[in-house]
């Protein structure tokens, strides 16, 4: 392997550094609902060029992330199906994906076949335009295709090359298959998530898929802010099974120095309380977090039950988590007479947090959400408007936005292969006929 790929670069290739760090800044364009182009400055990304390659969920969501404080992120697509999530879902309104809106949108879509040298060949030259780029294939792939690592920056050393696993880059499974389950379950949420007396449980979500995105996403920023200082670029190595095992809080030293293991628990954190799910007179269920010694006080207040604070079962937070079953009992007891906005107004009210468990519908209708835009509508070709989560985080001065949802399957094939790497139309248009793009 060459020095490149540890980082370490021969005299005289290595890069000067920089002061700005995405020097020369490049003006990209992305199309907006309207379908006009708009310039995209003001966005705080707006000087990256991302070329995203891989497919269903942990790169594609490192690259929404990206593409919505205004980084130009370039899509490859298989050019015959293109990405899977154009059909995931298990509802397609008329057979059109409702995950493809959102996990692409703010993206430019160009097809490419990836297994042929002269869509290798393409890629090499759209490489050596960009900021990043990020694959989740399986390790090796890119070697495969003749696109490692060190080959790529001798075309463009300032390349940071994102890469999401299952394992990561390196190690014994490297090679193996992962997906986004398979992570959640060797990283150690799946063994403390759901009921006790039943087996593991999804959480509902893809999870391991989206945190390793997350991680993705703040390694690529991280890289990108150290190549400000040493002017080349680097490996981002994401695996899923460790963005799961970076969530795991104190997991580990309490199974080594307290020889304790941690067990599904269901809806209340272990020796914690009173923290759980209770029901009202409506048959709503509401969450109260009053563990506090302070707030667990004002929730006594609250039920009319003020001495249960000096009680010696429930006065210390200790002697309350041994006493989790017989608190809750005597919390249900009182929240089942209330309906759920009584519960509600008058937890607010004394200042303990509590909350309803949100559905759907609950978020498109509540007036915190709608306050805040935390769910904003889009228009897509054949669905009409898409409601989707708007940005995260906010930012006070520079705040990403979403512009426009999923593109068509290569809708900017002549913008990206034309205009920005001079093909010809006929050049083109002999790629197109042998399936090169």
């Amino acid at each position: 392997m060459h020095a490149e790929a540890h980082g370490e670069w021969p005299d005289d290739r290595r890069p000067e550094p920089l002061s700005d760090p995405f020097d020369p800044p490049r003006l990209h364009t992305v199309s907006d609902v309207g379908g006009r182009m708009a310039t995209n400055t003001e966005l705080p990304l707006a000087d990256l060029r991302v070329v995203e390659m891989g497919q269903l969920l942990a790169g594609p969501f490192c690259g929404q992330l990206l593409g919505d404080f205004g980084a130009e992120v370039i899509k490859i697509e298989d050019p015959r199906a293109g990405d899977p999530m154009r059909q995931w879902g298990r509802e397609k309104p008329h057979g059109m994906s409702l995950w493809w809106p959102i996990v692409a949108r703010n993206k430019k879509s160009i097809t490419v076949n990836l297994r042929s040298p002269d869509g290798q060949e393409l890629v090499r030259r759209l490489l050596a335009e960009a900021d990043v780029l990020l694959e989740n294939f399986r390790p090796g792939t890119l070697e495969r295709w003749g696109l490692p690592p060190e080959t790529l920056w001798e075309i463009n050393p300032r390349l940071v090359i994102t890469r999401v696993s299952g394992y990561g880059q390196t190690g014994p499974y490297a090679g193996r298959a992962g997906f986004g389950s398979i992570g959640e379950a060797m990283g150690g949420i799946r063994h403390v998530t759901g009921d006790p007396d039943r087996p593991p449980a999804r959480s509902g979500i893809s999870l391991g898929d989206s945190l390793a995105a997350v991680f993705a996403a703040l390694g690529t920023l991280v890289a990108l802010h150290d190549r400000c200082r040493t002017g080349r670029g680097q490996v981002v190595d994401t695996a899923i099974y460790e963005a799961v095992l970076a969530m795991m809080e104190s997991l580990l030293p309490e199974w080594v120095i307290a020889g304790y293991r941690r067990e599904r628990t269901g809806a209340v954190l272990p020796n914690i309380s009173p923290s759980n799910v209770y029901p009202t007179r409506d048959g709503e269920s509401v969450l109260i977090a009053a563990n506090q010694d302070s707030v667990f006080r004002r929730l006594t207040e609250v039920m009319g039950r003020a001495e249960l604070a000096d009680d010696e079962r429930f006065r210390a937070h200790d002697a309350r988590g041994r006493n989790m079953a017989l608190i809750d009992d005597i919390i249900a007891e009182w929240s089942v007479t209330l309906s759920a906005d009584e519960l509600l107004d008058r937890l607010s009210t004394h200042g303990v947090p509590a909350g309803r468990i949100y559905t759907a519908e609950d978020m498109l209708t509540d007036p915190h959400f709608l306050a805040r835009e935390a769910i904003v509508r889009m228009a897509a070709p054949g669905l009409g408007d898409v409601p989707m989560q708007n940005v995260a985080p906010r930012l006070s001065h520079s705040p990403g936005t979403v512009r426009h949802t999923g593109p068509a399957l290569g809708e900017h094939n002549d913008e990206v292969f034309g205009k920005l790497l001079g093909l010809t139309a006929d050049r083109a248009a002999e790629l197109r006929a042998a399936g090169v793009i």
